[in-house]
């Protein structure tokens, strides 16, 4: 049994990553899943650059496989935003040309779905909007978010799902992931999931602080929050599917798995999946210190959700991010 999965990629302003990462995507041996790419109102050409790869017009070229010409062109699924939510949305219990029974019955490695935003919602509110049609459209029992400047091993969809499957309680399930290009190498890790701590700014911090996974011989890694860059959620299973809007970019990862964790259900990480990330192609294109200040109040705001009595810590909270933000420009510098 392979379980269906929607794969929900969110791109704005970054086609050349998207389509990268699509191809990676084109080429896993999972035979049943669904890609959804939602467009976050590019202000770019991404939307055809994207129906232009789709069509085989733009060979993808990367280190990390050979580009395939034999799936192309992809059969493309349009929707725009506004008809999904409108209560005259399209009927796609038909056979037209968007329709559901149409999307299924094509190949998984010959389709994308495309979902057209009205405007740049965030990651939450823009993942959610792929969520919803997994859901309510498609009947996914999986959902898997995944950056769009990622690249994916052959095998890591199917490491992925083999863990959810071995235990009812598993609700989040994230990748090792790995840097994409770190001084030239390639098998820097980022990222194997993370521990949560309220106590101390920003609230949560990397798994890796305090495991060394060189010598980490288990296939599995129990962790409090997986990264949003690649996490599986058991869409069918679990009370909460969605990520909270109110975080418009960052800490959406760690809220939903407290959220999940204080249902009794658990975040772990596949060891054997394997991603590539970028690493801030989305923070790149802000401003250092706009970044910055949003970081410091997404964070403030992921912590007085969870923590009793937030308030009355404030000053040991701002003492920590003078601490943190000093020890991550000294580590730069020196």
């Amino acid at each position: 049994m392979h379980p269906e999965v929607a794969i929900i990629l969110l791109n704005w302003n970054g086609w050349q990553d998207t389509i990268e990462c699509l191809e990676s995507l084109y080429q896993i041996d999972y035979p049943s899943y669904n890609i959804i790419v939602v467009d976050n109102d590019s202000q770019d050409d991404s939307l055809k650059q994207i129906r232009k790869y789709c069509e085989g017009e733009i060979e993808v070229e990367s280190k990390y496989f050979h580009y395939n010409s034999l799936n192309k062109p992809v059969a493309i699924f349009e929707f725009e935003e506004g008809e999904l939510d409108s209560p005259h949305q399209p009927d796609f219990s038909i056979e037209e040309p968007n329709s559901i029974g149409r999307i299924k019955n094509t190949p998984s490695n010959g389709k994308l779905i495309l979902i057209k935003n009205q405007e740049n919602y965030g990651f939450a509110k823009g993942n959610n909007i792929g969520i919803k049609f997994a859901l309510e459209q498609l009947g996914s029992p999986y959902t898997l978010l995944l950056n769009n400047d990622t690249v994916v091993d052959r095998n890591f969809l199917q490491e992925l799902v083999k863990v959810a499957e071995s235990d009812d309680e598993i609700a989040l399930v994230g990748s090792k992931i790995y840097y994409y290009d770190f001084q030239g190498k390639d098998d820097e890790i980022w990222c194997v999931g993370g521990k949560i701590d309220l106590n101390h700014y920003p609230g949560h911090y990397a798994v890796l602080d305090d495991v060394d996974i060189s010598s980490y011989h288990g296939e599995t890694l129990n962790v409090d929050w997986v990264s949003g860059a690649a996490m599986l959620i058991k869409a069918d299973k679990v009370p909460y599917n969605y990520l909270d809007e109110d975080f418009f970019f960052g800490c959406e990862d760690a809220d939903l798995a407290l959220k999940l964790h204080e249902r009794g259900f658990k975040a772990i990480t596949a060891l054997d999946s394997i991603v590539w990330h970028k690493i801030g192609a989305s923070r790149k294109k802000g401003k250092i210190i706009n970044t910055t200040i949003s970081e410091i109040k997404t964070s403030l705001k992921f912590i007085k959700a969870h923590k009793k009595g937030y308030e009355r810590h404030l000053p040991i909270y701002y003492l920590q991010i003078i601490y943190f933000y000093l020890s991550a420009f000294f580590h730069r510098v020196f």
